[in-house]
């Protein structure tokens, strides 16, 4: 059921973001008088489809069929992409046959310039847009909460915080020199804008300043193994016990508050975990809240280091809310959109070149994005929608990078002819397409191979 979940909403997501994109170039080329021969989910041979004169049918569409200026909605074999077949462009159809002819009034190719930049560009336009609504949306209705603690509840034995010294109780100022006010900070400080890259923290402890260094080889590649440092003011709450097991046995009900086991407090969910892992098939001591009222028992964690116990984290601290109108949503949702779509993106590819972080972690493909996908959806429905948000952000910036094959290399053939007024052989485009076309075949595979080794 899990490998269904998370196909299905890997389905949605790329179904949403291709819809989207190649919607922008089909609605842009009908508005400035091209016709749209094919919109197509998915890429090579065409399984089914639809147009108003053959109607709906299954495998390749007859040669002898004339669409004129119909299209034929049609799902290809691959699921990875989809496009709009363009009559007079050389896409990554490989159609080639027009430039025999002479240029028709609806073909992309006798139309002025501006019209096919506007037409090469309205699918990235329209990933922004909806990127943009989304953000809004989320804007509007959820705001934005901000845990409003930076002080350190729990250090995890054996992680990198542990080993440079950083202790409960402290809290943190600065990190690489960026002021830090929030947990929020921390956490976006850590794993996205000094990711791959030594950590310098400030830190107050008992009223006096700290300074804790730690060299890029020991802070490794965070998305991989977590820092080891969660915020205070956090319960460790059981959310459900299994039956038979010794979380059952000695009475543990859902909604119960852990506050000691084996002589030490639990100020994380984590520190519960590793407290019992650490004491299998040993009784040990353990205190709970229950209504109020602080009970105790005895309890045996089992030889698989565990209770039957489904344990849950609970924030109870101070939370910053910030709320946004129509008019103050709007800068808020392009700040997010620029923070994770462009400021992001390009510091990741940056700190690629430089060797801070390997190409094989930073790059994911269909696998990564489709476990993403069902992890996003599992967290809720802001928590998906957000996701997509993103993706189709990352799609928009991807898709406008001057490289041959993607809109942005047909948008640099364009400016060339615009600049010059003189187009781009024909010889040219095509052999900038099918270099394009192996390079980004030879990328995915590429991905998909590192998906698959990565998988855990």
């Amino acid at each position: 059921m899990e490998i269904i979940s998370t196909i299905f909403y890997f389905l949605i997501v790329i179904g949403v973001l291709v819809f989207v994109h190649e919607f922008g170039h089909f609605f842009a080329a009908r508005m400035t008088g091209m016709r749209a021969e094919v919109f197509a989910f998915g890429m090579g041979y065409r399984l089914f489809g639809y147009n108003k004169i053959t109607g709906f049918t299954f495998g390749k569409l007859s040669e002898s069929a004339e669409l004129g200026n119909h299209t034929d909605y049609r799902i290809c074999a691959f699921p990875i992409g989809g496009y709009v077949k363009i009559p007079g462009m050389i896409d990554e159809s490989m159609d080639k046959n027009f430039i025999k002819t002479e240029p028709q009034p609806w073909e992309y190719r006798a139309k002025p310039v501006w019209k096919r930049m506007i037409v090469i560009t309205a699918g990235v336009l329209m990933n922004v847009f909806l990127a943009f609504l989304v953000f809004y949306f989320l804007s509007i209705t959820r705001g934005k909460n901000l845990i409003d603690t930076t002080e350190i509840g729990y250090v995890s034995k054996g992680s990198t915080a542990s080993e440079y010294g950083l202790k409960e109780g402290d809290k943190i100022l600065r990190i690489n020199g960026s002021d830090i006010n929030y947990w929020d900070d921390v956490q976006s400080s850590l794993y996205i804008d000094n990711l791959g890259e030594s950590i310098k923290l400030d830190v107050s402890r008992d009223g006096a300043p700290v300074t804790i260094s730690i060299p890029k080889d020991k802070v490794g590649i965070l998305g991989d193994k977590p820092f080891g440092i969660y915020s205070a003011k956090v319960l460790t709450n059981i959310n459900g016990v299994i039956s038979g097991k010794p979380a059952e046995q000695i009475g543990l009900q859902r909604g119960d508050e852990v506050t000691y086991f084996a002589g030490e407090k639990i100020t994380n969910p984590l520190k519960f975990v590793e407290l019992i892992r650490a004491n299998a098939n040993k009784e040990t001591e353990i205190k709970f809240i229950r209504n109020g009222a602080e009970l105790t028992s005895k309890i045996t964690p089992a030889s698989d280091s565990t209770i039957g116990a489904d344990i849950v984290s609970k924030y109870v601290g101070p939370v910053k809310e910030k709320k946004y109108n129509v008019v103050s949503a709007v800068p808020h949702a392009f700040g997010e959109m620029y923070y994770y779509g462009i400021e992001v993106f390009f510091k990741s590819i940056a700190k690629i070149i430089k060797g801070d972080i390997p190409f094989k972690k930073a790059i994911g493909g269909p696998i990564k994005i489709a476990q993403a996908s069902a992890q996003s959806a599992e967290s809720g429905f802001f928590s998906f929608i957000g996701f997509v948000a993103l993706l189709s952000m990352s799609l928009a910036v991807i898709n406008i990078l001057p490289f041959p094959a993607l809109d942005g290399g047909h948008f640099m053939i364009l400016l060339w002819e615009a600049i010059f007024r003189k187009p781009v052989s024909y010889r040219i485009q095509i052999v900038l397409q099918n270099v394009g076309f192996i390079l980004l075949i030879a990328m995915m595979l590429f991905v998909i191979y590192n998906d698959i080794i990565s998988i855990k």
